[in-house]
């Protein structure tokens, strides 16, 4: 998996004074949650902009002003209800003897059979939720849709690895394609197609005869 590398200061006044004051100077309060101690720091809003506008996923680096550095990843963030501003993000620290759960996000693979004949593809899950060492876990999970026809659905198991476990029930459907009129249509015609077929068939023998 990826890792962004995000250079802050370690805070040591915590209240609503100073966290006003680093929002206006356009610092983005932050903690760090999961190690032996809790650790607040803050950063410059852009420093995150890799990090929280970007559909992909990434395990962080965090170095602190005072030479430490914090392997984490990003738990929940908190944006301004009207500017959209980022408030303040919580970070879980990772170890590399230590599990941690993510939502990886989903991709297809192929050209679905179903998709081809006038299916359309639909999304059930964008993103999967799994659980493993965070040196295991892949930047993005592809699903071969390649042999999906009409009415097929791909299910979590299908995504399954050894190294990592998936949260999601078995029977979790990812995507399906769904018929169309299109699709529909298409079907009409290849039975007819075939019924007259099979009527030829059976009238040859008797001309012959």
């Amino acid at each position: 998996m990826k890792s962004l590398t995000i250079n802050a200061s370690q805070r040591e006044s915590v209240g609503k004074k100073a966290t006003k004051a680093l929002r206006n100077a356009g610092q983005v309060p932050c903690v760090i949650y999961g190690g032996d101690t809790i650790i607040h720091f803050a950063a410059p809003e852009i420093a995150f902009k890799n990090l929280v506008y970007t559909p992909d996923v990434h395990t962080v680096v965090i170095a602190l002003d005072n030479g430490t550095t914090v392997n984490a990843i990003l738990q929940d963030i908190q944006f301004h209800p009207v500017t959209d501003k980022i408030l303040h993000i919580d970070f879980i620290e990772i170890f590399d003897d230590k599990p941690i759960t993510m939502e990886i996000p989903f991709k297809t693979v192929g050209s679905s059979r179903g998709v081809r004949n006038g299916g359309v593809l639909r999304y059930n899950l964008r993103r999967i939720k799994v659980k493993g060492l965070a040196s295991k876990l892949p930047d993005v999970l592809e699903g071969d849709i390649s042999e999906l026809k009409i009415g097929n659905k791909l299910y979590v198991t299908n995504l399954a690895s050894d190294d990592f476990t998936i949260l999601h029930p078995d029977n979790t459907v990812v995507c399906m394609v769904k018929t169309s009129r299109t699709a529909v249509e298409e079907e009409e015609e290849e039975t007819e197609g075939a019924a007259e077929g099979a009527t030829e068939g059976a009238e040859a023998p008797a001309a012959e005869a």
